[in-house]
């Protein structure tokens, strides 16, 4: 029974190397995903699972140990998900081969919740991601939702995922007028625990405005059903035209 989520954005510019000099600006959001983790820990899950972006349709899961990098961006950090704290600076030896059940190196998204965890020294309960791509259907996304919950012990959920990346002239979609209000309306379903709202959202329009964050709020949504959860929004601006949204649910 899921007994507790975390949602955060996923840019990798929250790795302050990734962000470098901007690092400062993103502090804030930075904070938020902090305190939401720690809404996590005091709930004492059993287990917790990580849910993000994916690299296709998906899901794909990713467990305990996966690897992720961000070396894409041009710096040399390398994470593994539920290992550590995060960084890992030092060349380690390599890994045992990874299940056949894995999508592989984690996507960006997991990556940068790999990187939460090991910045909140997570340790304890056994971690796991599941990548959910941009055309997962809704239904598909509540399906996957309610059969994680249903496994037995208390399970808490790291959501992944960013709102619209179109809200202004220099955002990654250029400025899309929609882009406002839907992110607007994301960030109260979000912090309200809104779940009917989540599974209503539009996917059609989500892929259209460039949301990374749908599949996996919708993955949310349906682990929740029953749960009686309460939300808080702890943060939601927008920069660099993206929307960004840190919220807790218990």
């Amino acid at each position: 029974m899921l007994v507790a989520a975390a949602v955060c954005p996923c840019p990798p510019l929250l790795v302050p190397e990734v962000a470098a000099g901007a690092a400062p600006e993103l502090d804030a959001a930075r904070a938020a995903c902090a305190e939401a983790l720690g809404v996590l820990a005091a709930a004492r899950p059993d287990r917790l699972l990580v849910v993000g972006p994916g690299d296709s349709a998906g899901p794909e899961v990713h467990p305990q140990g996966a690897r992720g990098s961000f070396r894409g961006f041009g710096v040399e950090v390398d994470v593994r998900l539920g290992h550590g704290h995060g960084a890992e600076p030092e060349p380690e030896p390599e890994p045992e081969p990874e299940p056949e059940r894995t999508g592989g190196e984690l996507p960006y998204g997991l990556a940068v919740g790999a990187w939460l965890l090991g910045r909140a020294a997570w340790s304890g309960v056994p971690v796991e991601g599941v990548g959910v791509g941009e055309d997962l259907p809704a239904e598909r996304c509540a399906a996957l939702g309610r059969d994680v919950a249903a496994d037995a012990g208390r399970l808490a959920m790291l959501v992944m995922g960013d709102a619209s990346a179109c809200r202004t002239l220099k955002a990654p979609g250029y400025l899309d007028e929609r882009a406002a209000p839907f992110d607007a309306e994301a960030g109260r379903a979000l912090g309200a625990a809104d779940l009917a709202a989540l599974a209503a959202m539009d996917v059609v329009l989500a892929r259209e405005l460039k949301v990374s964050g749908r599949a996996p709020w919708q993955v949310l949504a349906g682990a929740a059903e029953g749960a009686e959860l309460t939300g808080t929004l702890l943060y939601e601006d927008a920069p660099y035209g993206v929307g960004y949204v840190a919220a807790t649910w218990s």
